[in-house]
């Protein structure tokens, strides 16, 4: 089969490779209908993650149709179309037992799929965990509306969850990239007053500005005074910050009145500066850390509900056999590029 691989830094390769096969009663094997690449990608091809395995088929972003499940899988059968969730965990042990998946204790617990174990761009995959890591699909919801939800959307909802929102308040978004989009989407969940959305990219903010008009944009030249102008307590009241670099760091603490919420999902390609003496009296809560993306049945039911909506921003669809085209539209943001969907079978041409 055919599965795009993470040969050393700065490459990846297009290779042939066998089919997966069962190793455990709780995998289960899925042909992929429609996978995505994600920013965390590209953080693996430049050498940003370090537990990243050379060899292994990238990609954790994916749907597909079961095909075959181990002896111990009971919540879904052969024939399911099924999100694929980003995280392998085991629903066992005392983090997955409080909903804190990511660190599953496993020794492939948290993101091994696309990261230290095979991945999903690719034409078949094995999914551990296969009870916890695969959600079948509503029959009145799309592989195409389904696409984001084991992982940007995951993140998008986690990061709302967490923050504590309040109907009356500020909420600024640092980033309007695919996860940014999907924080969006889940913080008006939650009928804030005001949402800002802050990016570098006037492109993506024509597209908030498209299709959310009620939320506020602004470049981050103008983004403290304007969100002091537009909140009531000398700041935005939560703070989610998405984008992912010093400067973004920087304006989450900045941005915040005191004693606000500032929850960083951001993957960073190195460490960054708390500068703890500038920012001291203001009191902020940090929440920081990789999404715990259980919630997937939640994310599916309100798309099938109409209230989450994430296939606007897929913007360009290619073949896997034609996936670094893909990668590198992605990567170098052309074309107004949101997020691409890949599909093994090339039908998206």
């Amino acid at each position: 089969m055919l599965a795009y691989t993470y040969i050393r830094q700065g490459t990846f390769q297009l290779l042939d490779k066998p089919k997966p096969v069962l190793l455990h009663p709780r995998d289960a094997i899925v042909k992929v209908t429609l996978g995505s690449i994600c920013t965390s990608d590209l953080h693996i091809k430049h050498g940003s993650v370090l537990r990243a395995v050379p060899g292994i088929t990238v990609g954790h972003e994916m749907v597909g149709i079961v095909e075959q499940v181990g002896e111990a899988v009971s919540s879904v059968r052969p024939g399911d179309r099924v999100a694929v969730n980003v995280e392998t965990f085991c629903g066992q042990c005392f983090f997955c037992q409080n909903g804190w998946v990511n660190n599953c204790t496993d020794p492939n617990g948290g993101w091994a799929l696309g990261c230290r174990i095979d991945g999903g761009q690719a034409e078949y995959v094995r999914v551990p965990y296969a009870d916890q890591g695969l959600t079948r699909i509503p029959d009145s919801v799309t592989d195409l509306q389904a696409l984001l939800v084991g992982d940007v959307l995951a993140t998008g909802y986690w990061a709302a969850k967490i923050s504590e929102i309040r109907s009356g308040d500020t909420v600024l978004i640092l980033g309007a990239g695919p996860t940014g989009i999907c924080t969006l989407q889940c913080v008006r969940l939650y009928n804030p007053e005001k949402i800002i959305v802050c990016d570098i990219d006037p492109t993506r903010l024509r597209f908030v500005q498209e299709h959310y008009p009620d939320v506020l944009t602004v470049l981050p030249e103008q983004v403290d005074a304007f969100t002091q102008a537009n909140s009531c307590h000398g700041g935005a009241d939560v703070v989610l910050e998405v984008a992912g670099s010093p400067d973004t760091f920087r304006m989450a603490w900045k941005c915040a009145r005191p004693n606000a919420v500032v929850t960083v999902v951001a993957l960073y390609d190195g460490p960054q500066v708390l500068p703890l003496p500038d920012m001291y009296g203001k009191n902020l809560t940090f929440k920081t850390g990789g999404v715990d993306g259980c919630n997937c049945n939640e994310t599916l039911a309100l798309i099938a509900e109409g209230k989450l909506d994430t296939v606007p921003l897929i913007t360009h669809n290619y073949p896997l056999s034609r996936i670094e085209e893909a990668y590198d539209l992605f990567e170098h943001r052309k074309d107004g590029v949101i997020k691409v969907a890949v599909r093994p079978d090339g039908t998206g041409e």
